[in-house]
């Protein structure tokens, strides 16, 4: 018979109804504890009296001040909670507690696509990138009868994917805060799931010229890799020196096979979406689970949402590598602050309705249950939104909260994602592999078409943390390889570069 509740830290005075329906009045758990009213699943129940201005616990740390007397074996709702104050960034503890690296994991290797620079793809794309917004609509129709006319003639070719976006034309190109849309476009447009070498659409006058995005790339440059559609005669011709010029590259990437590669090839980006209360509890620490996995096999693993992390942040400087890596790492979160403060924003503002729905009181549970993606291991560096991650092992890479904004700032460094959700979503990116675990396994047996790991088990005790921990470390071995998640058998995926100046709340 499945628990009760399940709780996380001996401290937490609160735990996490398990049962779907969940939990009637008068339910009694084996330690003797009453339900005294009707809570749903996932939502807190009281393990103990909790008066007023007393801590209440989960994961072992305060994610609220109760104010009012809770019952033992109440539902300890949203608005019994008082938000604390975010931890001082000024009194964070800076590399004190660096765990030891974790002993080697050898032989594990995918089958993947090597790129002349040295990188390996885990799709073979072509990719179309544009320099300007006023292009998007010529090159999407473009891109819908290459994959019509040409992609079926050429088997060895997964996708043929074009990079759009608002940006380019009469923006102010040296602002601050301009090179961060410029790198995050031009780091896509090299990704390796496009070999390193998309086409580029230039309409011709725009500012964000294809020399000024690829300046460090010159070869991106060479005749027949830019398609100016100024240069063209008529709406007709422009999509035909598309297609011509597609064609050629499709039959250079046709050409290209798979070949065992170290799983220290992978470079894997880590999200959540549509969070639960057992979120923190199941598929995010399974995948930080699977994260210490990538990092003992040397691979690159880099979890995000700075929005998500603030209210967690004293959990993780001090598992920095230094106290450099620290300090950037609250730069970070200095940022987002400021960021608040200047909108007159309040972190408040999250989480979501859905979240909430799911169990979730506030950001600070949020947050708790959010950095259980990144495991165990030390953080090894902290990137900047904009910046190409390239260290090996475990990274902080800085991207807002929002889904699809965080997932397309991870594809300037990642060539696979994974995505947790408690209350579902249809999410996908088109470039990488986006693998889907689910926080409970209602939402896997609802969603058998969507979700691709079940880790709603470990709830229940049908399943180890480490259980579904190496589970979805060999699938993703596997999806790296070519087997595809259900998001690419239904082809859910947006190609739409979302600028966003910051962090959402």
């Amino acid at each position: 018979m499945p628990p009760l509740f399940v709780k996380v830290n001996e401290l937490d005075n609160v735990g996490i109804i398990v049962a779907a329906d969940g939990a009637l009045s008068g339910a009694q758990d084996a330690s003797g504890l009453r339900v005294v009213e009707r809570i749903p699943q996932s939502h807190k129940l009281a393990l103990k009296r909790i008066e007023p201005g007393e801590p209440i616990v989960r994961y072992g740390q305060t994610i609220g001040l109760a104010n009012r007397d809770i019952a033992a074996g109440a539902w300890v709702r949203e608005e019994y909670l008082e938000l604390p104050s975010a931890p001082a960034l000024d009194e964070m503890p800076l590399a004190t507690a660096v765990p030891a690296p974790l002993p080697r994991l050898e032989g594990f290797t995918f089958d993947g696509f090597v790129n002349s620079d040295g990188s390996v793809g885990t799709r073979n794309i072509l990719g179309i990138v544009t320099t300007v917004q006023c292009v998007a609509p010529t090159v999407e129709y473009a891109a819908r009868r290459m994959k019509a006319e040409l992609l079926p003639r050429f088997s060895n070719v997964d996708d043929v994917v074009a990079i759009t976006h608002g940006y380019g034309c009469g923006v102010a190109i040296n602002a601050p805060g301009a090179a961060i849309p410029i790198s995050t476009l031009k780091h896509i447009g090299m990704h390796a799931n496009f070999a390193g070498e998309p086409l580029i659409v230039s309409l011709g006058c725009e500012k964000l010229q294809p020399a000024r995005l690829f300046a460090s790339s010159l070869p991106m440059l060479a005749e027949g890799n830019v398609i100016r559609l100024q240069d063209e005669r008529g709406f007709a011709a422009s999509v035909g020196a598309i297609m011509d010029a597609a064609e050629k590259r499709l039959a250079q990437l046709n050409r290209r096979r798979r070949e065992p590669v170290p799983a220290a090839q992978l470079s894997v980006g880590l999200q959540c979406g549509g969070s639960d209360a057992f979120s923190g509890v199941t598929c995010n620490p399974a995948v930080g689970f699977a994260a210490d996995l990538l990092v003992r096999a040397g691979a690159s693993v880099f979890f995000s949402e700075v929005t998500e992390v603030r209210d967690a942040v004293h959990l993780l400087t001090p598992r920095a590598v230094n106290r450099t890596v620290a300090r950037k790492l609250l730069a970070e979160m200095q940022w987002y602050d400021e960021y608040l403060a200047g909108g007159g924003a309040d972190r408040s503002a999250n989480p979501t309705p859905g979240n909430k729905r799911g169990g979730l009181a506030n950001i600070v549970e949020k947050a708790l249950g959010s950095i259980a993606k990144a495991g165990t291991t030390a953080i090894l560096d902290a990137a900047s939104q904009g910046q190409k991650v390239t260290t090996k092992g475990l990274v902080f890479a800085a991207t807002p909260a929002s889904d699809f904004i965080c997932g397309t700032q991870q594809l300037a460094s990642m060539n696979m994602h994974v995505f947790t959700t408690g209350e579902g979503s249809p999410y996908g990116l088109s470039l990488v592999p986006v693998v889907k675990v689910s926080s409970r396994t209602a939402l896997a047996e609802k969603w058998h078409d969507l979700i691709d790991v079940d880790a709603g088990r470990i709830a229940t005790g049908e399943a180890t943390i480490e259980q579904v921990g190496w589970e979805l470390f060999r699938f993703m071995l596997q999806v790296a390889s070519g087997r595809k998640t259900w998001a690419e058998h239904w082809g859910l995926g947006n190609a739409l570069v979302p600028f966003n100046p910051g962090p959402v709340t």
